[in-house]
């Protein structure tokens, strides 16, 4: 249909979309909910239920797959009651007319079925006719859910370890293929093979003879090769991958994934450009495979959208994706966090993100999981770590076991923001003999790891008025850097217009171009890594570190060339700041670089 958004909202944290579908699938607004919280998931059902009058039967963990049953319990609720607010909206024309309108205001003036929409109703109008139109023209925004691949816990029953298939992420699967949806898994954080595996379990990841996909495949990505690889990986078990979805490494919310340096403007002109060969490509290897696993073969070559996210802040950045790069759908993520009508934020939360700034936003390693984590300052989950760690009790009481992964001190894994876990590494750390000032050193950096998988999601369960006595009180939110330039709470209205151009909701007017602050971004992570190897250099590092740098200096050139070049009709009103802000950043390089060469 041609009435879809350009734009979609990701996934943020685990419980800031958990709902997001409920508010938005019915205006035709694409959404991501997280599937690693069923405890949250469990209690949001609950609510619901009792909201809109559906029978609810609790599933405790008493019961067999539990895990799986909820996540399957939840996105057949979430599916029924955004199709039940769209058949509404389509069967009761006359009494909802300004509803009517305001899917059809929210839509980008390019829509086609908008026009359609004007033109019918720009005089006279015939309600029953546009009724019947609306019936056939308006349809449900995707209720996708997210994965992320490396969150597998093995989970055991009493002290015996259950089968992989009730791990968490296989079990999060399951839970999703066993739904009513016809609609996307978005697995993130690189490729979990054994994962990937468990998608040939299901019939709903196959095409159909005419192509369809009642559950389709999207990979989060930050790179065309990682793409092209994990593609290949999935047509030979006869999966097809039906979106490649873009990611900035570095200027995004929560997990930060960075490249080896390479920029996200150069990185969108290669999946332009080998687009063909990557459909023509993987399409091949998928065919052989479903032919040799006896399935049906589709009989014609299937679509593939590339997507892309991270840093987009203004409507001449979001055209400019779609139009240069030919992406079909941008992601706007951390603008939404200040919008109540899409998002599950507690006031508190939102008025910290509503007043953050450069310095309050910043690459964290508060993340158990090892990976760089965009962080807000001053969130009140760090707090209540610090609080703990002051006490002598550093370490969270680990209520939900998420990412109990690590196994240095137990055959069952815990997780390292863990108390259990902290207290036996300081322990260890007394036994190497090392200097005061060293010592601290380390338990700073033990101490630094927060509770986020619990954190995530508390903020949903206030923003509902839930009862948070297992989770505690304290939040941890994850936006971009680009949250510093959005500083008040809107409506979905006027973000709507914002991303469309219709409207402003930036306070500031010095917002750096989304393609610089990314460069900034990534020229402060590599003076940060300078900088570590400095303390204890080897030849592996200083390797890494000049191809870092060498990938930037091809970025810095690649935008000199579009901004100057290509694209200089374009960014009109900042040509001159991003120029000189990519003079700038060569300048800042060429500084790194001789730091580099000073390290051989």
């Amino acid at each position: 249909m041609a009435n879809t958004h350009s734009f979609h909202i990701p996934v943020m944290g685990i419980g800031y979309t958990i709902d997001t579908p409920l508010k938005v699938a019915h205006l035709g607004i694409d959404s991501v909910i997280s599937l690693v919280d069923d405890m949250l998931l469990e209690k949001l059902r609950k609510m619901y239920c009792e909201k809109f009058e559906m029978p609810y039967q609790e599933i405790t963990e008493k019961i067999e797959d539990f895990r799986a049953k909820r996540i399957t319990s939840y996105l057949n609720l979430v599916n029924s009651v955004a199709e039940r607010k769209l058949e509404e909206l389509k069967s009761a024309a006359l009494e909802r007319r300004e509803e009517i309108r305001e899917y059809f205001n929210l839509l980008p003036d390019s829509s086609t079925i908008k026009q359609e929409f004007k033109k019918r109703t720009a005089k006279y109008i015939n309600w029953d006719e546009v009724g019947s139109w609306l019936r056939e023209n308006l349809s449900l925004g995707s209720i996708d859910v997210n994965i992320m691949t490396k969150i597998d816990k093995d989970n055991y029953l009493k002290k015996e370890k259950l089968p992989v298939e009730y791990n968490d992420a296989h079990a999060a699967l399951r839970g999703f293929a066993q739904s009513d949806l016809h609609s996307s898994i978005v697995l993130s954080a690189g490729m979990n093979p054994r994962l990937y595996g468990y998608l040939e379990h299901f019939d709903d990841f196959f095409p159909d003879e005419n192509g369809y996909i009642q559950k389709k495949i999207v990979l989060k990505v930050s790179d065309y090769r990682s793409a092209f690889i994990q593609g290949k990986f999935l047509a030979k078990k006869g999966l097809w991958v039906s979106e490649y979805r873009v990611e900035s490494g570095l200027n995004c919310g929560g997990h930060a994934f960075a490249t080896e340096g390479n920029l996200m403007g150069p990185i969108l002109a290669e999946f332009r450009d080998n687009r063909k060969d990557l459909i023509q490509g993987v399409h091949e290897i998928m065919v052989q495979a479903l032919v040799a696993k006896n399935r049906v073969v589709p009989e014609k070559e299937l679509p593939l959208k590339i997507t892309a996210q991270g840093g987009v802040g203004t409507a001449e950045e979001h055209e400019f994706l779609i139009n240069h790069y030919q992406i079909d759908s941008v992601g706007w993520g951390s603008p939404f966090l200040l919008v109540p009508e899409a998002t599950s934020v507690d006031d508190e939360t939102m008025n910290k993100l509503a007043e953050a700034k450069e310095k309050d936003l910043y690459l964290s390693n508060i993340s158990p999981l090892g990976v760089p984590f965009n962080n807000l300052r001053g969130n009140t989950k760090d707090v209540e770590k610090m609080l703990w760690a002051e006490g002598g009790k550093p370490g969270s009481p680990c209520p939900k076991k998420y990412v109990a992964l690590n196994n240095e001190f137990t055959e069952k894994g815990i997780c390292p923001a863990s108390r259990q876990y902290q207290l036996l590494k300081m322990k260890e750390l007394k036994k190497e003999g090392m200097s005061p000032e060293a010592y601290q050193e380390k338990v700073n950096q033990i101490i630094d790891k927060s509770c986020i998988c619990v954190g995530l999601g508390t903020s949903a369960l206030k923003a509902h008025h839930l009862d948070t006595i297992e989770e505690g009180e304290g939040v941890s939110v994850c936006p971009g850097p680009d949250m510093a330039y959005f500083d008040k709470v809107v409506s979905l209205k006027e973000i709507t217009d914002h991303i469309y151009g219709r409207g402003n909701v930036m306070g500031r007017a010095d917002r750096p171009n989304m393609f610089v602050k990314e460069l900034n971004i990534y020229l402060d992570f590599l003076k940060d890594k300078v900088n570590e190897a400095k303390k204890l250099v080897t030849v592996k590092q200083v390797k890494y570190l000049s191809s870092f740098a060498d990938n930037i200096d091809k970025g810095i050139t690649y935008y000199r060339g579009l901004f100057g070049g290509s694209a200089k009709e374009k960014f009109n009103d900042g040509k001159a700041g991003i120029l000189a802000g990519l003079d700038n950043s060569k300048n800042t390089l060429q500084r790194l670089v001789g730091e580099i060469e000073s390290l051989k």
